[in-house]
């Protein structure tokens, strides 16, 4: 396991050096505070366009606004994070290949499942690190501002959306195995995402794909129960285990 953590702390540093850790935990705290920023502004905005607005004659009603609404705007802005961290790490294993350090690596004896599983405890990591800052900052700030029970169901709804982060990247990786190049791995993974997507259109598998995850901002208002999330969830976990294992498999056998 030596092996293991002497790669990992090299992709930890890289991924310092090349300012992306910062720029990544940057982003979600921004989302973060921009959460109940948005929720605050709300009322004011709508008093804004009130007077634009009643020269031609329409009148727009009085706006509440509490926690609630700051979570909605988080299940807003999650997705934009997610691309945001598809773009930064689009390129973890291809520019390995660019760079031809693989081959090196692997004439020195590294397992190969060790090369991969470190991409994916960095991008783990990592992923956990940003989103629970993110949850944490937009939670703080709604318990200051409101401190109310308006929004139901948090954590879970809140774990439903880490869990499809986590979907992406074991997507990232068994992608970055198939293909050579950053740009073709982020336009698989778009087709990928694309696909999940387009099949939540049957009504007989929706509920087992998942993109159905991003239907979890229903648990806020109690439209829906965590019950209704045991299947995607347990289908999104056995998706994850079978994309980690089919990339290791193809990983070992591929030529470098």
């Amino acid at each position: 396991m030596t092996a293991l953590r002497a790669f990992t702390e090299k992709e930890f540093l890289w991924t310092v050096r090349t300012g992306k850790l910062m720029f990544l935990m940057i982003l979600f705290v921004f989302f973060g505070v921009m959460n109940p920023a948005i929720a605050k502004m709300t009322p004011w905005l709508m008093e804004t366009l009130a007077e634009s607005l009643a020269d031609s004659g329409l009148q727009v009603a009085d706006t509440t606004v509490n926690a609630l609404t700051s979570w909605n705007q988080f299940c807003k802005n999650i997705p934009m994070a997610m691309i945001v961290f598809l773009l930064l790490f689009s390129g973890i294993l291809t520019s390995e290949y660019e760079r031809g350090t693989l081959t090196v690596m692997f004439a020195k004896g590294l397992a190969r499942w060790k090369v991969l599983g470190a991409k994916g405890i960095i991008m783990g990591v990592f992923w956990t690190a940003g989103y629970g800052l993110c949850f944490a900052v937009t939670w703080g700030y709604n318990r200051f501002f409101w401190n109310d029970d308006s929004a139901a169901h948090v954590l879970v709804c809140g774990g439903c959306y880490y869990l499809l982060g986590l979907w992406l990247i074991t997507l990232i990786l068994l992608t970055s195995v198939i293909f050579k190049t950053g740009g073709a791995v982020l336009a698989a993974a778009v087709c990928g995402f694309a696909s999940v997507y387009l099949l939540g259109f049957l009504p007989a598998i929706k509920e087992y794909l998942p993109g159905f995850l991003f239907n979890a901002q229903a648990l806020l208002t109690s439209a829906a129960e965590p019950a209704d999330f045991v299947p995607v969830i347990l289908t999104t976990l056995a998706i994850s285990v079978f994309n980690m294992a089919l990339a290791l498999g193809m990983f070992t056998r591929r030529q470098v």
